[in-house]
């Protein structure tokens, strides 16, 4: 779906719908309270985030599966695989389709290995049985059904919490100080100050970096269905891109061959070109004449994050 634009701001039908949001924050909290946490037998580094849409939490959680594999650790990610129908747990491979393991499972396999599984504990029992030393949990941090050796939320630092109400009256799945009072430390993605309810944890700062010197000077076409494409179009921008027009789509839409067959037509001599998590939910004859914006998570003070992976590894 595509944020509602009353999620950024408080008028009359966030209020109304507050209260309602007020009970799915508390849903959350009856959740984590009565939670028996499965002990996977191996570090559970769980990577969320508390706000429906994209705060970035993707991108982190490679940047984080890269350096353990850089350490000499052997991670393995586990999603839920949200849009895909495959329940699991399962391995997500190049040759599913976004239809089965949903797009972000199909992102995440493009780097480290990857299990999908409603059943988070039954995936980190697939997991360990295939070699894993670590597991790296994408999107987690409402889930409660694995015990967390290290907890980091990611914040969007440019979008903040929108309304500050929770779903449906705003993006909130959560109450922030309720949330955060469970977060080992905070990952603010981007540039931005959004309150964090006097977290006293490490605070850490990333951005994306993306690899757009290969469309300077070109006209591009954007499309995009994720949680904020206005950053993308402004990635593009930024890259040296003339942008002579865009198509957006609701996140994680599924697109039929005559929405890519129009995106061709419109875009004519244009190059059309999409983000990594568009580009794997295409079929490989869709993807014929349109190109990926590629981005990767960048952390201003890596060594900060080393010293919280270090110390979950060793069990601290």
């Amino acid at each position: 779906m595509r944020a509602p634009d009353f999620w950024r701001r408080r008028n009359g039908a966030a209020i109304l719908l507050a209260p309602l949001g007020v009970l799915y924050g508390l849903s959350v909290a009856l959740k984590a309270r009565f939670a028996s946490p499965f002990d996977a037998g191996l570090p559970v580094i769980c990577v969320g985030n508390l706000t429906a849409g994209g705060s970035g939490k993707t991108p982190i959680a490679i940047a984080i599966a890269e350096r353990l594999r850089a350490e000499g650790h052997k991670p393995f990610f586990l999603t839920r695989g949200y849009g895909g129908s495959e329940r699991g747990p399962a391995m997500a491979t190049r040759a599913h389709s976004a239809a089965q393991m949903g797009d972000e499972a199909l992102l995440l396999a493009r780097a480290a290995p990857t299990i999908v599984a409603r059943d988070r504990a039954a995936g980190a029992r697939l997991a360990r049985e295939k070699g894993a030393t670590v597991i790296v949990m994408d999107d987690g941090h409402q889930n409660f059904a694995l015990r967390k050796n290290l907890s980091l939320v990611v914040v969007d630092a440019e979008a903040g919490f929108g309304n500050g109400f929770q779903i449906p009256a705003g993006p909130l799945r959560e109450p922030v100080p309720q949330g955060l009072s469970r977060a080992d430390a905070v990952i603010l993605m981007e540039d931005g100050s959004p309150g964090l309810a006097n977290f006293s944890g490490p605070v850490l700062r990333a951005h994306l970096k993306v690899e757009g010197e290969a469309f300077a000077g070109k006209t591009v076409f954007a499309f995009a269905g994720i949680g904020r494409p206005e950053k993308f179009v402004a990635s593009l921008e930024d890259s040296g891109a003339e942008i002579v027009g865009s198509c957006f789509f609701d996140d994680h839409h599924p697109y039929t061959e005559d929405e890519i067959t129009q995106l061709k037509i419109i875009a004519g001599e244009a190059q059309l070109v999409t983000t990594e998590k568009d580009f794997v939910r295409l079929t490989v004859a869709q993807r014929e004449g349109i190109r990926l914006l590629k981005a990767a998570a960048l952390f201003d003070d890596p060594a900060a994050l080393d010293g919280l992976l270090d110390r979950a590894l060793s069990g601290r």
